[in-house]
């Protein structure tokens, strides 16, 4: 028995002898975070009990595994690889000494060296961990404050093999209020920044610290934060099927030192309005009366600009901001045309206070398709060098017929003088009002991509417009002042159904804009201004009844709705970081169209109304009971009956009867 075992020894002996140990031929990569097995076998199978297996890594020398006595010796590793470096305890009596590393660090790069001894040979195979490929965005802190009006910094540090130039993409976004989605805020791909690809609400308020990029450094700097920044932000960074991401949680915390002056502003326009108000109406009868009304006028609608364009800087955007700011200078004009001692102001007697509304809608309009054409340049890249040269010739006609208005106007009121000059600047002032509705659909159209769905409104429905005021001003003007009650009516109904086509002509065209409905409220009372100017300017220069009441919806109603929407906006948004309305423009234009829409009624009815209050007033001086006086009453009301416009064929003589049963009313009361 002893022999076979010397003889079985010698014949193991005899075949291991010359054994070789081999080892993968490539370097390994790794994931960061995932397991690697090190390749490490020997050709022929060799005896357990007299095998010893070293794996060490080469740069520090330190114990990676050993195998020794026929079992696995992890009490002989270094600390670093406890729990981590295993053998295939099964596979070993094969001839493989493979080692499987779990939880690869980026420290574990480097070579390691698997080592075979038995009692007559030895053998070892190198190992090369050439790249743990790890990808790991941090932040520093995961949790952030920040006051409306501050700048903020979103840490985001990336830890890669890659450099962080060669990085596919690191991008920041914003989770929705929904938590379905997320808003874009900013890219950087190819080794750029890509700020285009930011929300139009971050868009020049976000910036990367491109001097710390090459660092791995993809911090965001965030620019007058506003309520509506408060949310989760998010930093991801991507490179082929590598991902990793970390979360940022911003808060916001109470009103910034813009919006108490947002709230002071607005609390301010509404106690001048009221107080101004009530001083001008206690002293009409003194020569203070004017003075106040200028106050009235001015002073809260300055206060109300101020306050637009502090919440534009914190909370609004600039078709918002813009637009109201514009409305809150520019609608003093209207109220001055309207306000009750309008006559007394300086230089109302050499100008036409048509004039002044013509000159608030022509710096409006000037105003606002600026604002639009901006809003085109933004998206110019995705339209042909014709269309852009074609838009860019449209909103350079309107703007000089703009110009032409404006330096006719600022010129009627500065100089008011006959001549050659004055009457080209008429004409040109005259037909550019009425070519300038349909110019700015086809701007619209084209501008805005809805072209081919508007070439009725754009072709057909402007040149009516335009044919059927020249109509009307060649049939009724002439004769305004005898026009019926029946043809004022049917001027109103056509009025409404022309601003209801061209405000619907603005919906289509402007349909693809996040602002839509902003932009259309604005062209509902721009067409209303249009309106009012046509009107006035044909009917011409009458005196408007019941202005004191319209006065006041205009100077102090319609303030006081601006105010208190613009406050509790403010309000909602900073407590729910959500805007209530979403655009302040669905407020401020709609009360503005009603206080306009009233101006336009009284222009319309305002003969009417005024003989009515007339026969009032003649009433009340007769006295029926007195015989002497009975005669006075019978002709004031045959003077009520001959002055209402009944229909056309009696309104050619009411004019002069009027005025003799004047006279012979004032004869009698002598």
């Amino acid at each position: 028995m002893q022999l076979r075992e010397c003889i079985f020894i010698l014949v193991m002996m005899r075949i291991s002898k010359g054994f070789i140990v081999k080892g993968p031929t490539y370097p390994l990569v790794v994931p960061l975070g995932g397991s690697l097995v090190l390749p490490c076998s020997v050709d022929v199978p060799l005896a357990n009990d007299k095998l010893k297996v070293v794996w060490i890594r080469t740069d520090s020398n330190v114990l990676v595994h050993v195998f020794q006595y026929g079992e696995s010796r992890p009490d002989a590793q270094y600390k670093d690889f406890h729990n981590r470096a295993h053998f295939f305890t099964k596979e070993i009596q094969y001839g493989n000494f493979s080692l499987l590393l779990k939880n690869v660090r980026a420290e574990d790069k480097g070579f390691y060296r698997c080592k075979v001894y038995n009692e007559v040979d030895s053998d070892e195979a190198l190992v090369e961990i050439k790249a743990v490929e790890r990808l790991i965005a941090a932040s520093s802190t995961h949790n952030m404050s920040a006051h409306v009006g501050e700048d903020v910094t979103l840490n985001c540090t990336v830890d890669s093999h890659i450099k962080p130039e060669e990085l596919e993409k690191v991008s920041w976004r914003k989770t929705d209020k929904d938590g379905d989605g997320h808003i874009p805020v900013l890219f950087f791909q190819n080794n750029k920044t890509l700020p285009e690809s930011s929300d139009e609400q971050y868009r020049d308020r976000v910036e990367f610290f491109t001097d710390e990029i090459h660092r791995g450094n993809f911090s965001l700097r965030l620019k007058s934060v506003r309520t509506e920044d408060q949310g989760v932000y998010m930093c991801q960074v991507i490179d082929g099927e590598l991902s990793a991401n970390t979360t940022i949680v911003l808060h916001q915390l109470g009103f910034s030192v813009l919006h108490i002056f947002v709230l002071i502003f607005c609390i301010s326009a509404c106690g001048s309005a009221l107080l101004l108000s009530v001083i001008w109406y206690r002293s009409q009868n003194t020569s203070g009366a004017l003075n106040y009304q200028i106050c009235v006028i001015s002073v809260p609608n300055l206060i109300m600009f101020f306050a637009f364009l502090f919440w534009g800087v914190t909370e609004g955007f600039l078709s918002e901001t813009v637009a109201c700011c514009s409305h809150c200078v520019l609608r003093s004009l209207l109220l001055l045309w309207v306000s009750p001692y309008s006559d007394n102001f300086p230089g109302s007697r050499r100008i036409t206070m048509h004039s002044i509304v013509h000159l608030e809608y022509a710096l409006f309009t000037n105003v606002i398709y600026s604002v639009l054409y901006r809003s085109f340049q933004q998206k110019s890249l995705n339209y042909s060098e014709s269309d852009r040269v074609l838009i860019t010739i449209l909103f350079a006609i309107m703007l000089l017929i703009c110009i032409i208005n404006i330096i006719f106007l600022l010129a009627e009121v500065i100089r008011n003088k006959d001549g050659n000059m004055r009457a080209i600047l008429d004409f040109v002032s005259d037909i550019g009002h009425d070519v300038l509705p349909p110019l700015q659909l086809i701007f619209l159209y084209y501008a805005f991509g809805a072209a081919n769905h508007g070439l009725f409104y754009v072709g057909v429905f402007p040149l009516f417009l335009t044919l059927t005021r020249y109509s009307w001003k060649d049939a009724c003007v002439k004769k305004i002042k005898h026009v019926s009650l029946f043809k004022r009516v049917a001027w109103l109904c056509f009025m409404i159904v022309v601003t209801f086509i061209m405000v619907y002509s603005y919906r289509i065209a402007l349909n693809k804009e996040k602002d839509c409905i902003g932009w259309t409220c604005v062209a509902a009372f721009l067409q209303v201004l249009w309106g009012i100017v046509v009107l006035k300017h044909s009917f011409g220069d009458l005196d408007l009844p019941y202005r004191h009441i319209v006065y006041l919806i205009g100077s102090v109603g319609v303030v006081f709705v601006d105010s208190i929407a613009l406050m509790t906006e403010l309000i909602l948004k900073t407590a729910n970081g959500d805007r209530a309305v979403g655009d302040l423009r669905i407020v401020v234009f709609p009360c503005e169209c009603i206080f306009a829409s009233c101006v336009l009624m009284l222009v319309i009815f305002e003969r009417y109304i005024t003989k009515r209050q007339q026969c009032s007033q003649n009433e009340a001086q007769s006295d029926p009971a007195n015989a002497s006086h009975q005669d006075q009453h019978s002709q004031n009301e045959a003077v009520c009956d001959q002055s209402m416009p009944n229909g056309p064929e009696q309104n050619a003589n009411n004019e002069s009867h009027e005025m003799r049963s004047l006279l012979q009313t004032q004869e009698n009361t002598t």
